[in-house]
């Protein structure tokens, strides 16, 4: 892995917060990463038209060499283009892939926000391991006015760490893989837990090389997943179901039941959410999430309100 390896970004977007999606390209743009970086916004359920609009000032090939100063500056490229996959943030992800040519490839949602000398500090961590093809970065959680940094303690992650804990640090947007061999699962229900998922199947080969600096800025408070109770259950469902070892260790799966139970009493389930706290309960008698769901169900507390505390913290549920 040279220095100067090229870079492809993906970056799905809705096209419903072009302010955000503007900032989040010129961050990407900005990295001073000394090789190629190729941005491709790829938009989900939409019409790409508004979106290239909006970037139109912004979207460029690479310079060739021969025009005069083209080797003053890194070469960039941007381009927009629809999900030709499964509708959804896990094929509007592989649609991105597919297009590219770069040797790397790396996420970045269009609410978040690249800090300077990301893509440097990774490259450089994935030389220092050869067979490693994994990386990524710890986050500063942006919540209204507070930013918390979220660091791993830790430059490698494992799949045990993965399974103990979501590690809410492993985030899609500071992902950065070598291209070919790993692709989003698009089975996953609603795009759900998709980027914990591949984490997972990365890890399982190699641990994952992980810069402990914040270096992308994650914006909380905006996504219309975190409220999305159904389609979390699912999500974590299918994660139980596709990787059997997360219901091995006590505390890794204790907290996937809390979670179940939360969501379940967010709903109004509330046989549900007891049933899954009391399991959360039974694994670890520690677990927070369990308490939590129990007063969610009986009306002690509203969940959006919990959530805001929580994500006040830089926290989520």
């Amino acid at each position: 892995m040279s220095a100067d390896a090229s870079v492809g970004v993906v970056v799905p977007t809705r096209g419903h917060r072009p302010d955000r999606l503007r900032a989040a390209v010129l961050a990407v743009l900005g990295q001073d990463h000394p090789g190629l970086i190729e941005v491709v916004v790829v938009v989900d359920g939409g019409d790409p038209a508004p979106v290239t609009g909006q970037l139109a000032d912004l979207i460029v090939s690479p310079p060739s060499p021969s025009v005069p100063g083209a080797d003053e500056a890194p070469p960039r490229s941007v381009r927009v283009m629809a999900n030709r996959l499964t509708p959804g943030l896990p094929g509007a992800r592989n649609t991105g892939i597919a297009a590219l040519g770069t040797d790397l490839v790396a996420f970045c949602d269009d609410d978040d926000q690249w800090l300077p000398g990301k893509v440097r500090a990774q490259v450089a961590a994935l030389a220092t391991e050869p067979d490693a093809r994994f990386s990524s970065c710890s986050i500063e959680v942006e919540y209204g006015s507070r930013r918390i940094p979220r660091l791993a303690g830790t430059c490698r992650v494992t799949r045990g760490h993965l399974v103990r804990s979501r590690m809410v640090m492993v985030h899609s947007s500071t992902f950065l893989f070598r291209r070919g061999g790993l692709w989003v699962d698009e089975s996953a229900p609603h795009g759900q837990n998709e980027d914990w998922d591949l984490a997972l199947r990365a890890a399982a080969h190699h641990p994952i090389v992980h810069v402990d600096r914040p270096l992308v800025r994650v914006r909380w408070g905006g996504s219309s997943y975190v409220a999305r109770w159904a389609d979390r259950i699912a999500g974590l469902e299918w994660m139980l179901a596709r990787h059997p070892d997360l219901a091995v260790d006590p505390r890794g799966a204790a907290r996937v039941y809390g979670q179940l139970a939360f969501h379940h009493a967010a709903l109004g389930r509330r046989r549900e959410a007891g049933r899954w706290a009391w399991r959360a309960f039974s694994t670890r008698r520690s677990e927070p999430r369990a308490p939590l769901a129990l007063a969610v169900a009986a009306g002690l507390i509203r969940p959006d309100a919990l959530l805001s505390v929580l994500h006040h913290r830089g926290h989520g549920i």
